[in-house]
């Protein structure tokens, strides 16, 4: 007896055989679009198990946490390359989570009845960009340090809630030995928990819905009043989607092989921070505009109305499918669509002058 005939005679596989059997992908010009979601995912996979590797010799505290890590690197065999395909992992998946966001955007894929889709997918972008936060710290060198010194700084400057928010997150009033030990309880567990939630509501709204149409597309076969061609999830799309996955590794093993992630030297709350401190880039638009607004703002501080501005931002984004009620036609839409490009060339913009500089 085979060991899926026995697990058939005590589970039904029935639903699963037909879902599998009758799913199907569309097939138009925009299509490439498609593989980006499961290639961020592939990565997202990665990083847990990297994750889990570094765990078993990490110790988060302020006096072992970067030996424990240098440990890693010098005396656990291929330590220095998980330790490297984690680090760049952590940037190829910011990358292609903000080009599947503006892929999503720009194809309108948040249009009824996905707009829970397009919630959940933002909110999943919230919790990775909590990862990058919080395992910043983690190795407990000099530049991580006093980054996340700036970080909770600017979060400090939120009007109301700010001095709390900054204590909640270093657990004190400066960045400390429980500072690290929280970040670690957020960086392996409380957002684990939370994302593994989130990201299997994502991934069921997904195949419940199926993939979306572009408005151009569907406008284009609606005049030929015919439907677009499609392709069977699997094996046809299931196979295409493995080669981007193979791609996404190519690119990780060589960053992580040609350039191994440094260490650098261990935090010295005493000492001075190094000049030209930087968050990790997929801050860096955020970090440098405030250094753009004057220090009082109509009376305000200009540091606190740049990140009120910021979270606005981030709402209406957010709040994009409730915004464009009529997203195949109309000024608004037109206006929203425009609004998003100039986001996508602001951030780019922002990020090179900042790394320029």
């Amino acid at each position: 007896m085979s060991p899926l005939t026995w697990l058939e005679q005590r589970v039904d596989l029935q639903p699963l055989r037909a879902f599998i059997q009758h799913k199907s992908v569309p097939v138009h010009r925009h299509s490439q679009w498609y593989y980006l979601g499961g290639m961020t995912l592939f990565l997202f996979l990665v990083q847990a198990m990297t994750g889990i590797l570094l765990l078993l010799y990490y110790q988060p505290s302020e006096t072992l946490a970067f030996e424990s890590v240098r440990f890693i690197m010098t005396q656990v065999r291929f330590g220095w390359l998980i330790r490297s395909v984690h680090g760049w992992c952590a940037n190829l998946l910011m990358a292609l989570a903000f080009a599947h966001m503006f892929s999503t955007f720009f194809l309108k894929s948040y249009r009824k009845p996905r707009e829970l889709t397009w919630l959940s997918g933002m909110f999943l972008l919230l919790l990775m960009l909590g990862f990058g936060f919080s395992g910043y710290l983690l190795p407990w060198n000099t530049l991580s340090y006093f980054a996340t010194m700036v970080g909770t700084n600017i979060a400090g400057q939120l009007p109301i809630i700010g001095e709390s928010l900054v204590r909640f997150l270093r657990g004190g009033d400066s960045v400390t030995s429980s500072t690290l030990t929280r970040f670690f309880g957020f960086h392996v567990a409380i957002l684990p928990a939370v994302t593994g939630i989130v990201l299997g509501l994502h991934l069921w709204l997904i195949q419940m819905q199926g993939m979306s149409l572009p408005p151009s597309v569907e406008k284009e076969f609606a005049q030929r009043n015919a439907a677009p061609p499609a392709i069977r999830f699997f094996p046809g799309f299931l196979l295409r989607e493995l080669m981007g996955w193979y791609l996404a590794l190519g690119v990780l093993a060589a960053l992580a092989a040609l350039f191994p992630w440094e260490l650098g030297v261990k935090a010295d709350p005493f000492a001075s921070a190094p000049p030209n401190i930087q968050p990790e880039w997929y801050f860096l638009y955020m970090f440098e505009t405030l250094k753009y607004i004057p220090a009082r703002v109509l009376g305000f501080e200009g540091e606190a109305l740049g990140i009120l501005a910021f979270v606005l931002g981030g709402l209406l984004w957010i709040a994009v499918p409730f915004l464009d009620r009529s997203p195949t036609q109309g000024r608004l839409s037109r206006t929203i669509r425009g609004a998003g490009v100039v986001v996508l060339v602001y951030i780019a913009l922002m990020t090179v002058i900042s790394y320029v500089r």
